[in-house]
């Protein structure tokens, strides 16, 4: 239950399909719940990840994650990632308060889901603002009434940084 409104056919752990997803989000746009969409690897969740995530829920009333599977991680970030299998970067991204439902996306960019979900928020962190032109999902977004949002960065904070310097540590 969000807000006192009942969420429909949704599985305890938070973890959807998209399908029920889209069921959600029709059930929240009738009721006047605005939804806000961010995606993402979300490989060794930091404090990065939270602000990220927090930003987009305070952006609306209900979030929905875009979690990439394990094949699109290494598709986008190279082989040796994810570290954490998908189904635990899952649990914990839908264990957090901020995050109402997970979504598993296995394309590398999400404008076709977006398309069929129609967020009223889409959140990027900062270091995509001066792509936002040239981003798939803005047309998506903007085409549908929704808004691109950008959430700033907790310098320091990388994934694939943190990585690197383990790597060279060890």
């Amino acid at each position: 239950e969000l807000l006192g409104i009942a969420l429909g056919p949704i599985e305890v752990d938070g973890v959807v399909t998209i399908d029920e997803a889209i069921d959600c989000r029709r059930g929240w746009a009738a009721q006047g719940v605005q939804v806000a969409w961010t995606n993402g690897c979300f490989d060794l969740l930091h404090q990065g990840h939270l602000a990220t995530l927090n930003y987009a829920r305070g952006s609306a009333d209900a979030l929905i994650v875009g979690l990439n599977t394990d094949s699109s991680v290494r598709r986008l970030k190279g082989d040796g990632r994810p570290i954490v299998p998908e189904a635990e970067r899952a649990e914990l991204l839908a264990s957090l308060s901020s995050v109402d439902l997970v979504v598993m996306l296995d394309d590398d960019e999400p404008s076709s889901v977006l398309g069929r979900l129609r967020p009223d928020v889409c959140v990027k962190g900062a270091d995509y603002m001066d792509r936002v032109v040239e981003m798939p999902e803005t047309g998506m977004v903007e085409r549908h009434g929704g808004r691109m949002v950008f959430a700033p960065l907790v310098e320091g904070v990388s994934t694939s940084e943190r990585i690197g310097s383990t790597r060279t540590k060890g």
